[in-house]
């Protein structure tokens, strides 16, 4: 077994031990998890360390978009004449978290997205009160609301009334992340949060009784021993940059495809969780996503496998769409076009994809892909007839995007992975613990002092399938929170 992938040796607590530096909560890592569990500590009165292995803090989130989802009536929803309720918004997410869900985090969650969206603002967020009603993967302006996963595809919309959930605070495009560390950062500063940058954490310390009291970090070129009289709070991210980690727990997320994430993504957190007893889970998982719109009216495209079939509906999640052809990868998947399509696609795709094929008619498009013969002119014609009548009874995709292809010429995009296709992937599993925090062993045993939130552990997103854009940062903030404020009322030990 790979030294990457095991867990850090903790260090044993000693009467003689020398502590650098330390406080009553020591945080691991400063991107949205870890600046929202520094405010939470702060705010129940404990003084807070927080250890940032870069130079700077922001993590991930910092260079995401900044979505986060939230629902059940937020004041800009409200303002956007966009009716939802708390109650369709956890049915959603019961979805939307996958088949390893954890309904009591789901309820926690949503139950408490409206005071998640007051405590946002109180950090110096605001949103702009307007809502972005074309599909897209993140608003394009500084609009503060947009559809963010799979909420009208027929099998999600049957069990929960759809509403736009995905928040952005008010920047333009993709800066959304880097606006919003900047707040986080500053807000946390101003409790009287320490941090300090260029501090890399290495292993818990631990009592003789399996309680962590502290980290060992390199500081300065040299190990230091960091004291945490009620507790460590592990959010140093997941472990994508870690390939030895990925391709023993989650291979097929290394197939042709761009890792998303900081360098200090490297699963250090989830070790150091081991190291001191906890276990993990879901480690098999990750989000992976195909671009393949904007522009929206690509989701009137039809996308197939190499025997010429649909395989999806086009209108889901783009998520959804990566997943389900990364997990058939090295097979051939296009996305079909006519020249209606092909005048609406962005120079070049976001998605990176180019055309392949093109042929006048269907037929010929099939020839020059080597399709099996009449395949594919099938799947057009059964398509096409049925989309007139504003039916679909395959994969029963939003009338909203059931257009017929039925403007020659027709062209096909090669969406494979390895095609030069954008792929981007990070990991969704992580230490096993509770809603509130609290790390826990194979047993569902509480390892007293060590608490954790965001990628470091197995959370609220636990399905690539399932995902939606938001409920990453969403899950960091919301249960960095509780992981702060857990660890603020642990008992102080006299170590």
């Amino acid at each position: 077994m790979n030294s990457k992938t095991l867990p850090t040796r903790a260090r044993r607590l000693t009467p003689d031990m020398d502590f650098f530096d330390g406080a009553d909560v020591v945080v691991v890592g400063l991107g949205s998890a870890g600046a929202s569990a520094a405010i939470e500590a702060a705010e129940q009165g404990a003084t807070v360390l927080v250890l940032e292995a870069a130079s700077a803090g922001g993590g991930t989130t910092a260079m995401a978009g900044g979505l986060i989802y939230m629902g059940g009536g937020t004041p800009t929803q409200k303002a956007c004449g966009i009716e939802d309720t708390t109650e369709d918004m956890y049915e959603y997410l019961l979805m939307a978290s996958g088949p390893n869900a954890d309904p009591a985090r789901v309820r926690l969650y949503a139950d408490g997205s409206l005071a998640h969206y007051d405590w946002l603002l109180a950090q110096g967020m605001e949103y702009k009160p307007e809502y972005y009603a074309r599909k897209h993967t993140n608003t394009p302006g500084d609009e503060g609301l947009i559809y963010t996963g799979n909420e009208t595809c027929n099998e999600f919309r049957a069990r929960a009334a759809p509403a736009p959930r995905g928040h952005k605070g008010k920047a333009q495009g993709e800066d959304g992340g880097r606006m919003l560390m900047e707040k986080l950062i500053a807000s946390a500063t101003a409790k009287g949060v320490r941090i300090r940058c260029d501090a890399r954490a290495l292993t818990a310390i631990v009592d003789e009784a399996g309680a962590v009291a502290g980290v060992v970090a390199r500081i300065d070129g040299e190990e230091r021993n960091i004291r945490a009289r009620r507790g460590v709070v592990l959010c140093a991210g997941g472990f994508i940059m870690n390939n030895e980690m990925v391709q023993r727990h989650a291979p097929h997320l290394l197939h042709e495809t761009v890792l998303n994430g900081n360098p200090n993504d490297n699963g250090m957190g989830i070790r150091i969780g081991m190291g001191a007893g906890g276990a993990v889970m879901n480690m098999n998982e990750g989000f992976v996503c195909l671009p393949f719109y904007p522009p929206a009216d690509l989701v009137e495209a039809i996308m197939i496998n190499s025997k010429g079939q649909r395989f999806i509906n086009e209108d889901c999640y783009h998520g959804r769409m990566g997943e389900a052809i990364l997990r058939n990868y090295p097979e051939k998947h296009y996305l079909v076009i006519d020249s209606r399509l092909f005048h609406t696609m962005e120079r070049p795709p976001l998605g990176g994809f180019k055309v392949v094929a093109t042929g006048d008619t269907v037929e010929e498009l099939e020839a020059e892909l080597a399709l099996p013969a009449g395949t594919l002119a099938f799947t057009v014609d059964f398509f096409n007839r049925h989309a007139r009548n504003g039916e679909d009874p395959l994969f029963r995709k939003h009338a909203d995007y059931l257009v017929p292809l039925d403007n020659p010429p027709y062209a096909a995009c090669d969406v494979t992975p390895g095609s030069g296709a954008f792929y981007p992937v990070f990991t969704l599993g992580g230490l096993h613990a509770r809603p509130t925090g609290e790390v826990l062993t194979e047993d569902n045993v509480v390892v007293p002092g060590l608490f954790t939130a965001g990628r470091n552990c197995c959370g609220l997103p636990r399905s690539g399938a399932t995902y939606s854009s938001g409920m990453s940062i969403g899950d960091a903030t919301f249960f960095g929170r509780l992981a702060g404020r857990s660890a603020a009322a642990a008992p102080a030990r006299p170590h």
